[in-house]
């Protein structure tokens, strides 16, 4: 079979890379080896896919070269998505920090994307893994699992490593260095961290128990959202945002009272309720189980007009930067997105195509490019492939 273009992958890049192309006249294939088209679109945002961001900029992104995103972020942006999600008639809303959200279901976006494929005359073929891949006169051949595939340009759009279960898996990586290409190390990006020793001790049977908005910190970055206990550690959208910058020895820091000078706060307190006790102030400030767990093991819990100033206002300044000493992640099996991945060194960043082979693309999540959560990634997804279907 000879096509112009062959890509791997039926996820959110693969499939807008493949209409971009299709639409320009180009006879595409896409394969992928799950037995189902866009599994990570369907289970994005609790089912209903926050498919963008409308506060989405470069800074946004984590890579080795921060500059590499700008060009496809740029000439793609989250209003030329709302477009195409509009002309499809998909109703859809705007959460907190510029989330976009559909209304209804995730599937509307992934029937959106297949039925721009069949309008651009894009074939598209789920159970259809990639045993190898070489270099022809013409361009490469791929050898599926439905036979030969003859391909002048081939997109590599695979995705990274998180969720496993859902057919994650390094094949893009394993292509890249097969074709000279530098992969950067890969790890858990958008991920719960997880404690261990006397630390998971001091928390442990808090699982369950939220902050709706706190502060977590390492170094001069910080999110500010809400923060979840588990079994086994810290989750919530605050720790899945700082677990990207996470790394084993970092000295991370919460702010469980974001909005408060809570030292001034507390000596305010002392003189409005001299004869409450210390837990009872702080449970009608935080989760009251919170609260007692943290007089029981750090703090002595005694009526307000017992402490000094200088007491109190330590005290505050504690829960204005709290200490959490994580040791490590949940890891891909969680994980939203995969940190690192294909080198942008190796990469045009205005067409995605490999400087080391002509007609090589690499898109999407196997790019050394990982947003933050809240449709970033997806975005990033749309604008690489829109670069790259573009120019095959």
């Amino acid at each position: 079979m000879k096509v112009d273009v062959l890509i791997i992958g039926a996820g959110a890049a693969g499939l807008m890379c493949a209409i971009a192309a299709g639409q320009r006249g180009r006879r595409v294939l896409v394969v992928d080896h799950a037995n189902k088209v866009g599994k990570k679109i369907l289970m994005s945002g609790g089912g209903r896919c926050n498919f963008t961001n409308l506060g989405v900029t470069p800074a946004n992104y984590l890579s080795a070269n921060p500059h590499f995103a700008k060009s496809a972020l740029a000439r793609y942006t989250p209003w030329d998505f709302i477009a195409l999600v509009e002309k499809h008639r998909i109703a859809w809303h705007e959460k907190e920090l510029g989330q976009l959200f559909c209304d209804d279901s995730s599937r509307q976006i992934v029937r959106m994307l297949l039925d721009e494929c069949a309008a651009a005359g894009v074939s598209v073929e789920a159970n259809c893994g990639v045993q190898r891949v070489r270099r022809t006169a013409e361009g490469f051949g791929i050898h599926t699992a439905r036979g030969e595939v003859h391909a002048q340009s081939l997109v590599v759009a695979s995705g990274g490593l998180s969720i496993p279960s859902m057919g994650a898996s390094g094949f893009g990586y394993e292509l890249a260095r097969q074709f000279g290409h530098a992969v950067l190390p890969t790890r858990a990006g958008l991920v719960p961290l997880t404690l261990s020793g006397k630390h998971q001790e001091h928390y442990q049977d808090l699982a369950g128990v939220a902050l709706p908005l706190a502060a977590t910190r390492i170094g001069k970055q910080r999110f500010r959202a809400g923060l979840l206990f588990t079994h086994r550690g810290l989750s919530g959208p605050s720790i899945l945002q700082i677990s990207s910058y996470w790394q084993s020895g970092d000295d991370l820091r919460v702010d469980l009272l974001p909005d408060v000078d809570a030292g001034h706060w507390l000596v305010e307190q002392r003189a409005a309720r001299p004869l409450a006790e210390l837990k009872t102030v702080l449970g009608e400030a935080l989760p009251k189980r919170l609260a007692q767990r943290l007089c029981e093991q750090w703090f002595e819990s005694r009526p307000m007009r017992q402490y000094r100033e200088a007491e109190l206002t330590g005290i505050g300044n504690q829960l204005n930067d709290w200490p959490m000493t994580a040791s490590g992640t949940e890891g891909y099996r969680t994980a939203e997105v995969t940190l690192g991945g294909v080198d942008t060194d190796g990469l045009s960043s205005s067409t995605m195509q490999s400087r080391l082979v002509p007609g090589l693309y690499f898109i999407g999540e196997v790019v050394d490019v990982t947003g933050w959560l809240g449709g970033y990634n997806f975005q990033w997804a749309w604008a690489s492939a829109q670069a790259a279907g573009a120019a095959v």
